[in-house]
């Protein structure tokens, strides 16, 4: 909460509740009568007829007009107003009626003492809060162009190479810059410059805020962390003072580390002509360069960035002198893999059948935010089912929820869209397990998906692959043709159901034809240009093509060809095993998944 703010209203309560104690006060020190009138012939009647027992008189400060309370012989008091005391008392005399006559009254000290206090303090209570809120509104508004970068010492950062799994080069790369945050006598002796600036880019999920932190955590240096997003505002010039901030701080608790995540929200390549030249973020990046790499000298700090599009990155912060070295921190082999799971694992009681070699290389091209994912989502299984420790079932259920989406078993389907669903996995399946190159299985199942799916097949990449070649293409796509060969087989008719298989089919073979130049009409012609357009505004109004309108009709062509082909080959195979295809589609519509063993049976 704003302290500013809580002053505030603090001072405003006590001044409402001053104000409340002076009106109850006041209401309660002058009660109003709440008896029958009685006048002043009342009292002339009464003192006459001698039915007045006892008269009080009092008196007013200032003037002699006051107040009497007369008693009479039924015990009843009545108060009454008079204009002159020294007439009611001569009356009275005349009578011989006895009556009192009390001090004159004088002012309380609550009235002529504490409640003027009590008021005044209220004032200056309420003037000091109003001009703190207005000061810290403006001391807010003076701390705009401030860097928000948070610092964390030796003592907050427990993060060390150690917990970093399955990035073995990538540790050994940084471990340099460690070693040098340490001792820098020992480069310097021989000429060397330690790297101003280290870019460590990959796919999100692998890891790169992680190994930051444990570059930090091992030199026990601070370390400043931002994102990039947080130097850019909509007024003009603010990123570039956060900048300059930012740098300050960190020269004054040199050596240190400055981290910028995600630095393609502020790095981003200059002259796409929106904003002009007066762009703030174009500002925020040139003051970037000059800190980075100028006229100032920045001794002792170090500025590592993380970024997955660093193809969209300016070149001037690539060049060498700012981020002389530049770290790929790509996705885990099987090895690495298994890593990270180990190091994910601690703290989660597994049970006997819980095989993490199995799930490492089942779980080809996961990340390692993937695979923290995918224990968790197995943990929350495990506590859901009331067990202590975690199974191998409860694995392979996260992977196919992580994978393909949480399975919706009380979707009502009728009796046709499950047969119709059953041949088309089931024609998935039989392409898996026959192509080498794409396989084997890994579960099918018939069961609706959140992600709209009515069923799906699971292949089990069992090693790591670099390359894809041409022959490995053409399997993905006759694999995901597999389905609709089924359904016209079977049926003889087709549905919408194939609708995602063949977007990813034309994908692939688009981009065997204009990308990798595996098409013998076109050549080894690159004739892809969706992805130099990385972000709007780099070529503004360009959208002609590389190429003319015959090229993309012989394009269209191939990609058609290649296709057919597939799909013909597709039927083929299909139809040579139709006893295993009804075999598989028997089996699930009785079980609705089934697994390897039980599919690899049915061969």
């Amino acid at each position: 909460m704003n302290n500013n703010r809580t002053r505030g209203i603090s001072g405003l309560t006590l001044l409402f509740g001053i104000v409340l104690i002076a009106i109850i006060y006041w209401f309660v020190g002058n009660p109003g009568s709440q008896e029958a009138p009685y006048t002043y012939r009342d009292f002339q009647n009464g003192v006459k007829e001698d039915q007045i027992t006892r008269v009080e008189i009092r008196q007013n400060r200032v003037a002699p007009t006051g107040t009497i309370r007369v008693q009479d012989k039924k015990d009843e008091l009545h108060e009454l107003h008079v204009s002159d005391v020294n007439e009611i008392q001569d009356f009275l005399d005349s009578y011989d009626v006895e009556f009192e006559v009390a001090d004159v009254p004088q002012d309380s000290w609550v009235v002529t003492t504490l409640l003027p206090t009590l008021l005044m303090v209220g004032a200056v209570l309420f003037v000091v809060a109003m001009m703190n809120r207005q000061g810290g509104a403006n001391a807010k508004a003076m701390n705009f162009g401030k860097s928000r970068a948070r610092m964390s010492t030796e003592l907050d950062n427990k993060v060390t190479f150690a917990q970093v799994a399955g990035l073995k080069e990538e540790k050994e790369e940084l471990e340099e810059i460690v070693d040098f945050l340490k001792a820098p006598g020992k480069y310097t002796q021989v000429g060397a410059r330690i790297p101003k600036g280290v870019l460590l880019e990959g796919p999100p999920g692998t890891g790169k805020t992680l190994l930051a932190k444990a570059v930090a955590g091992e030199a026990g240096v601070p370390f400043f962390t931002i994102s990039g997003s947080d130097f850019v505002e909509m007024f003009v010039g603010v990123g570039a003072s956060r900048v300059r901030d930012l740098f300050e701080d960190a020269k004054g608790n040199a050596p240190c580390i400055v981290f910028i995540d995600e630095i393609d929200a502020v790095a981003r390549r200059r002259g796409t002509g929106m904003g002009g030249g007066h762009d703030e973020r174009e500002q925020t990046l040139n003051q970037l360069l000059v800190e980075m790499d100028g006229f100032g000298v920045n001794e002792g700090i170090i500025v590592m960035a993380a970024t997955n599009r660093v193809d969209i990155l300016d070149p001037a912060i690539l060049r060498p002198g700012r981020f002389d070295r530049k770290v790929m921190v790509g996705r885990p082999d099987v090895q690495g893999r298994l890593e990270i799971l180990q190091v994910h694992a601690k703290g989660k009681p597994l049970g006997d059948d819980v095989d993490l070699e199995q799930t490492a290389r089942t779980t080809a091209g996961f990340t390692g935010a993937d695979l923290e994912n995918l224990l968790n989502e197995a943990a929350i299984l495990a506590a859901k089912e009331g067990r202590v420790y975690l199974q191998q079932s409860d694995i392979r259920h996260a992977f196919i929820k992580v994978g393909i989406g949480a399975e919706k078993k009380s979707r009502v389907i009728s009796d046709k869209e499950k047969k119709i669903t059953a041949f088309h996995e089931a024609g998935h399946a039989i392409l898996f397990h026959v192509l080498p190159d794409v396989g084997p299985v890994y579960s099918v199942s018939i069961i609706p998906t959140g992600v709209g799916a009515a069923g799906y097949t699971m292949p089990l990449p069992e090693k790591d692959e670099m390359f894809n070649t041409k022959g490995r293409m053409l399997q993905d796509i006759t694999v995901a043709l597999g389905g609709r060969a089924a359904e016209e087989m079977v049926f003889d008719d087709i549905t919408t159901g194939a609708s995602q298989d063949i977007r990813q089919a034309t994908a692939y073979a688009k981009s065997m034809v204009t990308k990798f130049g595996m098409s013998e009409q076109l050549g080894l012609v690159n004739y892809d240009n969706d992805s130099d357009e990385v972000f709007i505004g780099r070529d503004w109004g360009h959208t002609s093509r590389g190429y003319g309108e015959k090229v993309a009709s012989t394009i269209d062509m191939e990609v058609k060809r290649i296709i057919d082909e597939c799909y013909v080959e597709a039927k083929r195979m299909i139809e040579e095993r139709r006893d295993v295809l009804d075999r598989c589609a028997e089996l699930l519509l009785q079980k609705e998944k089934i697994t390897r063993e039980e599919f690899e049976a049915l061969f």
